[in-house]
C-alpha cells in the first residue's frame, strides 16, 4: 500500500529559492539528496509524490516526484515521455529567463524509478489559483500565456498556477507538452488580441537561434525532445516573433476538461 502524501501545514522545512541559493545548487540538490520519505499525492491521472530530502540541514527540503512508472498512458503522446517533457518545460523557461517553472532535474534513482523531481514551491492555498492571480499579477501570467503557447501546454489548469511566499507567481505541471499534434488547452485566454510584450519577443528571437545552431542552453532539448518537436517549438516561436499577437479563444475544445 502507498503512503498518501501530508501536505505541509506548521512544520519545518529547509527552503530554498531561486532568489536566495543558486539555481545549480537547487537543482543538485534534488537530484543527488537522500530521500527520506515520498507520499502520493491522491489525485491526478499519473503518480505523483511529495518527498523529504536530506540536504544536510536539520530540516528537511520537500521536492515533487514523478516517476516514469507512474506516467499513465495516452494516445496524444509516446508512452514514457512525460517526465523528460517535465524536465524541458523548465529548460526552456531557464533558457528564456523567465522563470515559470520552478527548478527540476531529471533524477536517475528514486523510489519509483527514473523521473523528475521539481523543488517544492511553499505557497498559500488561496494563491494556487489562476483566477485568483490573474488581476494581481497580469504581467506574470500574460508571460505564462506566452510560454504555453511555445510549448503548446495542452494542459493549463487554473491549480497549475501558484504564488509562493516571496510573490512569484509559477507554473507547474508540465508533462503535457511539446506536442506536434494536440493543440493548446488552457484556461489563459484574458489577454486574446493584445500585444506580446517586446521582451518576451526579443527572448523568443534569441532562444529560437541557439536552437538553430545548437547552442546555448536550449541545446539540452535536443536531448529531451525529438527532433520534429523542436522544429515545431522553433515554428511556433517564430510566428509570434514574426507577429507578436496574443490569439483568441476560438473553440470549447482549448479548454482543460477541467478547470482546476
Amino acid at each position: 500500500m502507498v503512503e498518501v502524501a501530508r501536505f505541509p501545514d506548521g512544520q519545518q522545512f529547509y527552503r530554498v529559492h531561486p532568489r536566495t541559493h543558486a539555481v545549480d545548487d537547487i537543482c543538485a540538490f534534488l537530484r543527488d539528496s537522500e530521500i527520506l520519505h515520498a507520499g502520493l499525492i491522491p489525485w491526478g491521472s499519473n503518480y505523483t509524490f511529495l518527498v523529504t530530502l536530506n540536504v544536510g540541514e536539520p530540516d528537511p527540503l520537500l521536492g515533487v516526484y514523478k516517476p516514469l512508472h507512474g506516467e499513465a498512458p495516452l494516445w496524444d503522446f509516446p508512452n514514457g515521455t512525460l517526465y523528460r517533457r517535465e524536465y524541458a518545460a523548465f529548460v526552456l523557461s531557464e533558457a528564456l529567463g523567465w522563470q515559470i517553472v520552478p527548478p527540476t532535474v531529471i533524477r536517475e534513482e528514486g523510489p519509483h524509478g527514473i523521473g523528475t523531481m521539481q523543488l517544492y514551491m511553499h505557497h498559500d492555498r488561496k494563491d494556487a489559483d489562476y483566477f485568483a492571480l490573474r488581476e494581481r499579477h497580469s504581467r506574470e501570467v500574460k508571460r505564462m500565456a506566452v510560454f504555453d503557447l511555445i510549448v503548446n501546454n495542452t494542459d493549463r489548469k487554473a491549480g497549475h498556477c501558484l504564488r509562493d511566499e516571496r510573490g512569484h507567481v509559477w507554473g507547474i505541471d508540465h508533462g503535457l507538452t511539446f506536442n506536434l499534434h494536440s493543440g493548446l488547452r488552457t484556461v489563459i485566454w484574458d489577454f486574446g488580441g493584445e500585444r506580446i510584450p517586446k521582451r518576451l519577443v526579443q527572448d523568443m528571437k534569441r532562444v529560437g537561434d541557439d536552437l538553430h545552431v545548437r547552442q546555448g542552453m536550449a541545446c539540452k532539448l535536443y536531448d529531451l525532445l525529438f527532433e520534429e518537436e523542436i522544429e515545431a517549438l522553433r515554428e511556433r516561436m517564430q510566428k509570434l516573433v514574426q507577429n507578436p499577437v496574443m490569439p483568441d479563444l476560438r473553440r470549447r475544445r482549448s479548454v482543460p476538461w477541467s478547470f482546476y
